[in-house]
């Protein structure tokens, strides 16, 4: 019989899992890009940072992260005494594997005049080549606070960088990286979708690229645009972000109506982020039984890298993990 095949199932999966949770001493926390059976039996469900810094506050010994592994990274970096566990090490991002640590050194080296603003959705030796490791939700407070004679580079997405290039008038250089997620939508579908929903508004992710972003009435985080779904005025909102968050949307407004931008193909199956997928309740039941695949930070790479963190709490403290980019221009 093989391993797999022993696995707990159904409500004994579930049992199997909290009891685990209990005896480990263990949180699990879960990305608003995670299937919403995982989302539904985390300890804390949220953006990557904001499940980090909560993971850091708490008195667990074990987290199990359910996202992907920049983010189980960021977590084992602020939190280097507590087992860091990830269900699937093969979850990566696309963000992560566009920008490879040697490559962005160079370019760094390239440019000895300019300052590194690093989008968190990267490795952790490109953290430790920034200067201030920025989020969704932190990157315009960090912007404004950077002299406007200092040249930047931004990275390792080209979209949200430009997002900010033009609406702060701030010329960066773009390190070329892109989110497959959010450079699947398309812009006619999208357009189809809002003449058969007319007065609905856009809520996009600035991952979205340009297409995507200059039809939204509101450009923000995912913690942003779920905070804009509760206060909109409609019962109708079209989502550009991967489309896993609109099950916290349906359960907190069940009253409202919450449609995912389509992708090329008309629909929305090529928007599911494909490395948030290889999570599944059986892999973080046996992550959690056998506190492996574990990660591991080799220590002064971890204190490099925590630098860059540190300076985006320390320039953007009341923003990270809550806020947003403001309504699209």
């Amino acid at each position: 019989m093989s391993v797999e095949s022993k696995l707990p199932t159904g409500d004994d999966l579930l049992a199997e899992i909290d009891r685990l949770r209990k005896e480990k001493n263990a949180i699990i926390l879960a990305h608003y890009y995670q299937k919403p059976e995982i989302q539904d039996l985390a300890d804390y469900v949220g953006d990557s940072l904001q499940l980090s810094q909560k993971a850091a506050e708490t008195d667990a010994d074990v987290i199990a992260f359910c996202g992907v592994k920049f983010m189980a990274d960021t977590a084992k970096i602020l939190s280097p005494e507590k087992i860091v566990v990830l269900p699937d090490m093969d979850a990566g991002c696309s963000l992560e594997d566009s920008c490879p640590p040697d490559k962005f050194k160079a370019f760094r080296e390239a440019h000895p005049d300019h300052i590194a603003l690093t989008y968190i959705n990267c490795s952790t030796e490109v953290k430790a080549l920034s200067d201030v490791i920025v989020t969704s939700s932190s990157a315009e407070t960090i912007l404004q606070q950077i002299p406007k004679d200092q040249k930047i580079i931004f990275g390792p997405d080209r979209h949200l960088g430009g997002y900010l290039s033009r609406k702060f008038d701030r010329e960066m250089l773009l390190w070329p990286g892109v989110c497959i997620v959010h450079e699947a939508f398309s812009e006619t579908e999208l357009l189809k979708l809002k003449e058969e929903h007319p007065g609905a508004p856009i809520a996009a992710h600035p991952e979205c690229p340009p297409t995507i972003v200059d039809h939204a009435d509101y450009v923000g985080s995912t913690s942003g645009i779920l905070k804009f779904a509760q206060e909109f005025e409609g019962d109708t909102l079209i989502v550009a972000t991967e489309p896993h968050i609109i099950h916290q949307m349906e359960k907190a407004l069940p009253e409202k109506n919450f449609i995912g931008a389509p992708g090329a193909d008309g629909n929305c199956n090529c928007n599911i982020c494909p490395y948030m997928a290889l999570n599944t309740m059986e892999k973080l039941y046996t992550c959690l039984r056998d506190l492996e695949p574990r990660i591991e930070i080799e220590e002064d790479l971890r204190l490099q890298a925590k630098k860059s963190l540190d300076k985006m709490l320390e320039m953007a403290s009341g923003t990270v993990g809550k806020g947003d980019l403001g309504p699209a221009n």
